[in-house]
């Protein structure tokens, strides 16, 4: 029952949220105001739920030690896009006439907060975190790295290729992050700061969502599978081999560090600085 208890209070407050920033669309400093207290009471309910239906230390959210690994995670998060586009650059496919909207790129702040801190608490936090428990890190990372992939069907401008590449480069890279760390903070760190950095500085479409302009006055086209097309460089062959790097990168710092869990396995409880570099 703790699964449903979790993944109900976590999708109410994502649904609250989502409401409260859709209801102040194209008010850059409304989403903004809204965004970071969504993003915040996402935190403060995951918290509760686990807390109260585990009945222990919510470590993984904990506060000491918080913000140096979510800001190793936006480092990582913002310059494993500024790969992609520094490559789409290069060949042309991506240019920048100017400055587009500083205040959008403020609101983007809090929408793109919103939106990663709830997708890390639901999908790594109580998906994986409670598959992992049962069937081990190896079957919980494919199976939640699918789900994240199909989920991102029902956006906009949704395509087949954009949610494998979503759940090869995000699914499977993100849970892999919380497992060399077991801690959320990293996790949510690199996907803000990939969306930001997509969205509120760089201007692209983010995973098919019709997304704001942000700081950046530019112009991406080519062929999608360099761009990613409609869906956005989230469909490029770019970020998918970004994201293969990092999964690979995190999943032997797990080992190194023996957070690997096996089938049927229950991972002890890691004393952690949530430090990359640990």
């Amino acid at each position: 029952m703790r699964v449903v208890w979790q993944v109900l209070a976590v999708v109410a407050v994502s649904a609250v949220g989502g409401q409260a920033i859709t209801a102040v669309e194209g008010r850059p400093w409304l989403t903004l105001v809204c965004g970071l207290p969504a993003a915040v009471l996402a935190l403060l309910v995951y918290r509760w739920v686990v807390g109260r239906t585990e009945h222990r230390p919510v470590t993984e959210v904990a506060r000491e030690g918080a913000a140096p690994a979510f800001g190793r995670g936006l480092l990582v998060g913002a310059g494993m896009f500024a790969f992609v586009v520094v490559n789409l650059a290069f060949l042309g496919y991506y240019e920048v006439d100017g400055i587009a909207s500083p205040a959008g790129a403020a609101g983007l702040v809090g929408f793109m907060a919103a939106a990663a801190v709830t997708e890390e608490v639901l999908y790594r936090g109580v998906l994986f975190r409670l598959v992992e428990e049962r069937a081990g890190t190896w079957l919980a990372l494919v199976l939640t790295a699918l789900l994240f992939g199909l989920s991102h069907l029902l956006n906009p401008d949704a395509s087949p290729w954009g949610a494998v590449a979503v759940a090869i480069e995000a699914g499977g890279m993100l849970a892999a992050a919380y497992v060399a760390t077991r801690t959320l903070w990293v996790p949510i760190g690199v996907h803000f700061g990939w969306n930001y950095a997509a969205s509120g500085v760089f201007s692209t479409e983010v995973s098919g969502n019709d997304t704001p302009r942000g700081l950046l006055d530019s112009v991406t086209s080519g062929p999608a599978l360099a761009t990613g097309g409609d869906f956005g460089p989230e469909g490029s062959l770019y970020a998918v081999f970004a994201g293969l790097a990092l999964t690979a990168a995190f999943l032997w710092l797990a080992r190194r560090r023996g957070h690997l869990v096996p089938r049927g396995g229950r991972v002890a409880r890691v004393d952690t600085t949530h430090s990359l570099s640990r």
